[in-house]
């Protein structure tokens, strides 16, 4: 790792290799699902250590789920540097090393989380540990959240408590140290069509679900034109909504008449629309179906959904990240927990070390490259937004 001290690059590394070999694995089957305590008491420990206050809270409705706050410096402004503490599941038999041994090769660090995101934080301490935070004049702000990638209950948590509070914050998810400063909103949902199972033979046996899937199907078709007709954003490469149809299932035999048929779909709005006034547009347009079908039909959420996310490109805090990367702020196409950051009031942007192009994939890895640029980023914004 160029332009980092040996002693500093051997701190770094073992910070990591005890994130990596410290599973937090997060899911929405419990087959799967783990704590993430162990690396929140851990990430607390060495933020005590350069002196933060830190606070370890439990997520209501979550047993095992904690988010982290660790704090130093007072004032009005300052600002939050926050990332997620779990992992996607994993195969290791797929990988060719150990996920959850740190391995170092090809100028990268191999494991599960080294880049979406347990990376992150090392990079946050290098960076603290080259500044005189005596001098603080406004505070800086350390969130490690629960379940990012599973319900966002830590994020969801947090802001129903109304914390933190600062004039900015950076979500260091992998942007390859890009500042994005928008993304689409995400919402998946069921439509469950209740029909009446009966004997092939004679259709006034019972009632095909199907029958009424179908006219479902080609309502959420016309409403994905209509929104793309009515709603684009140059500042994304899809700049329009889109609506995906992604699995199906009904009936159990040829010869019986559908007695159920359920849909799952996946649509993802652009900055400026709701996520709650799309569900209740197309709960009113499936209402008309099923009266005219005699059949009831119900919408439902599968998770809670992600608002979509914009800050100004006239920000502060876009500027000087756009000043210090290199790079001009951007979007991405993948969800993150900036919109809860936003609505408590503060600037928000997303930018870290790692590229998302190797996250949720076997043999995850940080390139070194991105490890000294990202602690310069990290310390530079510290220095401008709390000194």
């Amino acid at each position: 790792m160029p332009n980092i001290a040996p002693s500093d690059v051997t701190v770094f590394k073992q910070r990591l290799q005890q994130l990596i070999a410290t599973p937090s694995i997060s899911c929405t089957s419990a087959e799967y699902d783990m704590s993430n305590k162990s690396v929140v008491e851990l990430l607390a420990q060495w933020f005590e250590d350069l002196g933060f206050k830190t606070e370890i809270l439990p997520v209501e409705g979550f047993a095992g789920k904690y988010n982290l706050l660790a704090t130093r410096g007072t004032g009005p402004g300052g600002l939050v540097l926050s990332g997620h503490t779990d992992t996607v599941p994993c195969d290791p038999n797929r990988w060719q090393q150990d996920p959850f041994q740190l391995t170092e090769k090809e100028q990268r660090f191999y494991g599960l989380g080294t880049t979406d995101m347990k990376g992150f934080f090392p990079v946050v301490l290098a960076a603290l540990e080259g500044l005189d935070l005596n001098k603080l004049q406004q505070p800086v702000m350390i969130l490690a959240t629960a379940d990012e990638e599973s319900s966002m209950c830590g994020a969801r948590a947090l802001a129903a408590l109304g914390r933190p509070k600062a004039r900015c914050a950076v979500i260091g998810e992998p942007t390859e140290l890009k500042p994005i400063r928008m993304h689409k909103g995400i919402m998946m949902e069921s439509v469950r069509v209740q029909g009446l199972a009966g004997h092939s033979s004679n259709p006034a046996l019972g009632h095909n679900a199907l029958d009424t899937m179908t006219q479902v199907l080609n309502e959420l078709i016309l409403f994905r034109s209509e929104l793309q007709s009515r709603y684009q954003h140059a500042g994304f490469d899809i700049n329009v909504p889109t609506l995906n149809l992604g699995c199906i299932h009904g009936g159990d035999n040829p010869n019986r008449i559908c007695g159920a048929c359920e849909l799952h779909f996946d649509l993802r709005a652009l900055p400026g629309m709701s996520n709650h006034d799309l569900h209740a547009e197309i709960e009113k347009r499936l209402q008309v179906i099923g009266d005219k079908n005699h059949t009831p039909i119900s919408l439902t959420p599968l998770f809670p959904g992600i608002a979509s996310f914009e800050e100004q490109a006239d920000s502060a805090l876009v500027k000087a990240a756009e000043r210090l990367s290199g790079y001009q702020a951007e979007s991405v196409a993948f969800a993150t927990e900036a919109p809860f950051l936003q609505d408590l009031g503060m600037e928000t942007i997303v930018m870290g070390p790692g590229t998302i192009d190797c996250a949720h994939q076997p043999n995850e890895y940080l390139a070194h490259d991105q490890i000294q640029p990202g602690i310069n980023i990290v310390r530079g914004l510290i220095e401008q937004f709390c000194f």
